[in-house]
């Protein structure tokens, strides 16, 4: 059975930062496309980051590129998102998803959702 659990959301002042995991169990993130998405109230759910399965290049959203970070431990089977100047209107619920496919992962829009998802980690940028 897979499993993929977030952690690490919270409430962080603007400017301040923050590292979510996402520890998977079940299968080898090593072989699949992994990535982070995001949902804030009343809006779509947007792609924000991810590692390809392919060759492992990293892919960034425009309203992240250089200040998110993602990033992936194989020992411990776990990915992880360092966020940095958070804004505002990065508040949201994070989740991280994988499937074999880089397409389902790393096209944003996914022209279909991925085959795996975490529950999910609210985080919330407020002063």
């Amino acid at each position: 059975q897979v499993q993929l659990v977030e952690s690490g959301g919270g409430l962080v002042q603007p400017g301040g930062s923050l590292t979510l995991s996402c520890a998977a169990s079940g299968l080898t993130l090593g072989a699949y496309a992994i990535g982070w998405f995001r949902q804030a109230p009343g809006k779509e759910r947007e792609g924000v980051s991810c590692i390809s399965g392919v060759d492992g290049s990293t892919y960034y959203s425009d309203s992240v590129k250089g200040r998110f970070t993602i990033s992936r431990d194989n020992a411990k089977n776990t990915l992880y998102l360092q966020m940095n100047s958070l804004k505002p209107e990065d508040t949201a619920v994070y989740y991280c998803a994988a499937d074999l496919y880089d397409s389902l992962v790393c096209t944003w829009p996914t022209p279909r959702t991925p085959d795996y998802w975490g529950q999910g980690t609210q985080v919330t940028v407020s002063s």
